[in-house]
Order: structure tokens, then sequence, then C-alpha cells
């Protein structure tokens, strides 16, 4: 008989090199969380306006663009600091709006503690069941531009049912890829803990201000 044991299931390799990278990216998510509050409360406080639509989508594009290009180096993680700041900044004036509405802060804190809920809730499911989602893959990638693309022309055409309606698909489209890319560093299959943070901090950006818009709508703002 072969004394030999035989170890089932993945490479204790493996298996460590994962956990380092759902370590890293926890960690860099919530220090970039709240480097975007900061941004966000100084950007409130200073009054400073919205940059616009075109600065916004190429300050975004821009960062992203260099954050993942230097993913695997030091600058790699500088840039994602800038973009998540740069987000914070863009979030500070439709804060401002909603603040000084009569109800503006109970719709901000729902759509806080909305945020939180689905996104602990989420994660928590995947990190006990470990089941893999990997399958939503195409789905999000061609849902998330037809949304991107609906939201345009609601932007352009000036047309507010489309855009309640592209913030719904977001909420929707946004859970989906926290349970994608939760399930996607669990399973080995993001190995780079830096863009990992960036598409999990990108979801929760989208589905904060996608629940911020129809909590406003649902109280009449």
């Amino acid at each position: 008989m072969n004394p030999q044991v035989t170890t089932l299931g993945r490479d204790p390799s493996a298996a460590l090199s994962t956990s380092k990278v759902v370590k890293n990216t926890y960690l860099l998510l919530s220090m970039t969380l709240a480097f975007a509050a900061l941004t966000a409360g100084v950007s409130m406080s200073l009054g400073l306006p919205h940059p616009g639509l075109i600065l916004t989508l190429v300050g975004y594009f821009g960062l992203l663009f260099l954050t993942t290009k230097f993913r695997n180096s030091g600058l790699g993680i500088a840039f994602v600091f800038a973009l998540t700041g740069f987000m914070g900044y863009t979030l500070g004036p439709i804060l401002n709006a909603y603040l000084s509405l009569p109800n503006g802060t109970q719709v901000v804190m729902m759509a806080m503690g909305g945020t939180a809920a689905i996104f602990l809730g989420l994660s928590a499911y995947v990190m006990t069941t470990r089941k893999d989602f990997s399958f939503m893959g195409g789905f999000l990638m061609v849902g998330i531009l037809v949304a991107f693309l609906a939201g345009l022309g609601a932007i352009f055409f000036e047309m507010p049912g489309l855009s309640l309606a592209v913030s719904a698909m977001f909420v929707l489209l946004m859970s989906g890829l926290i349970l994608y890319e939760t399930s996607n560093i669990i399973h080995g299959g993001e190995t780079n803990y830096v863009m990992a943070t960036v598409t999990l901090f990108v979801s929760i950006f989208n589905l904060f201000t996608s629940l911020l818009h129809l909590l406003g709508f649902a109280s009449n703002d």
C-alpha cells in the first residue's frame, strides 16, 4: 500500500495566494473608501462644483486606464487612490444637492445603509457558500454597456423616466458584479488585488448613486 497521503482540493500554495489576494483587496478597498469619503467631504465643505459629464468621463476612464496599465507596480496603488479620490470629489456636489432638500439627509442615509447592506450581504453570501458566479461575466459586460449608453441617452435627451430605469438597472447590475468579482477573487480567477479593489469600489459607488437617485425620486425630490 502506498503510504503517501493524497491531498484533496486545491494546491496549498494556490489557496495561500488566494487568501493573500482577498486580504489585500479588502484592506485596500477599505482605505480607498475612506479616502473617497474624505475627498467627498472636502468637496462638500468647499462647495466645489461638479466637473460635468465630459470631464468626469475623461477623468474616470483616464485614471482607470493608468491603474490598469500599472496594476503590477507601486504606481498602480497610487492611481487607485487618484481614481477613487476623483470619484469622491465628483460625489461631493451630488450629496450637497440632496442634503439641501427638506428630507435630503434621510435619503442620503437610506442610500448609504442600503449600499452597505447589499454589499456586505452579497459578499458574505459568496464567502460562506463559495458558489461560483463566473457564468455571469458575459451578461454583466453586455448589461453594463447597455445601461451606460442608455444613461447617456437619458442625459442628452432629458428623459427622466429612462434615467430612473437606468438607475434600477445599475442596482441589479452592480449587485451582480459584486457577486461575480467576489466569487472571482476567492476562486482564483482574479489574482491582482489592485484590479479587484477597483471593480468592487466602482460597484459600491454606482450602487450608492443609483440608490440615491431612486430613493430621491420615491421621496418626490
